[in-house]
């Protein structure tokens, strides 16, 4: 029963709830691309709609990942060094970006979706641009990541951290 505690009360810190979500979109971006190459490759219209349903999900899902994060972002701040807050601020710029990436790409998806279910034929370009913006999506979603990383993982810093714009004089 302590334990159960112990997760209910871990589940109402925002910063416990990003670190749970926020590999759903990665996660998802990676399974969305091979299922929509599989599905363009094999023509096969169900594991296309598929897919791209699996991409309006991340869509949507990157907005409560972004958020938590922001909820989180100054409770993380007060227990890191200078170059970790350094990080968690290049984190958050470029999650500032990212998600309205993230969320493009599944508002595409969704686009895609509804013209392959109504209009299969002509839906194909669409599909395509939706690739296409998936594969965008990854690049971003590692370029957040790479930032995020080193927020807490010294190990990873291998250079100086970025120049961090919040710091105080």
């Amino acid at each position: 029963m302590d334990e159960l505690k112990q997760v209910l009360e871990a589940l109402r810190q925002p910063e416990y709830r990003h670190v749970l979500l926020n590999p759903i979109p990665l996660y998802g971006l990676i399974f969305g691309l091979i299922a929509l190459i599989a599905g363009l490759v094999t023509r096969s219209r169900g594991a296309q709609m598929t897919a791209l349903l699996l991409l309006v999900v991340v869509g949507a899902v990157a907005w409560p990942v972004f958020d938590t994060g922001e909820d989180a972002e100054h409770r993380v701040e007060l227990k890191l060094d200078a170059d970790g807050r350094a990080w968690l601020h290049e984190h958050g710029e470029r999650a500032d970006i990212g998600v309205w990436v993230f969320i493009g790409t599944g508002a595409l998806a969704l686009a895609a979706l509804i013209t392959n279910w109504k209009w299969p034929k002509p839906a194909r370009w669409l599909t395509l641009l939706t690739l296409v913006a998936t594969l965008a999506s990854l690049g971003v979603a590692g370029w957040i990541g790479h930032a995020g990383g080193q927020v807490r993982h010294t190990e990873f810093r291998t250079g100086p951290p970025p120049v961090d714009k919040e710091a105080k004089p």
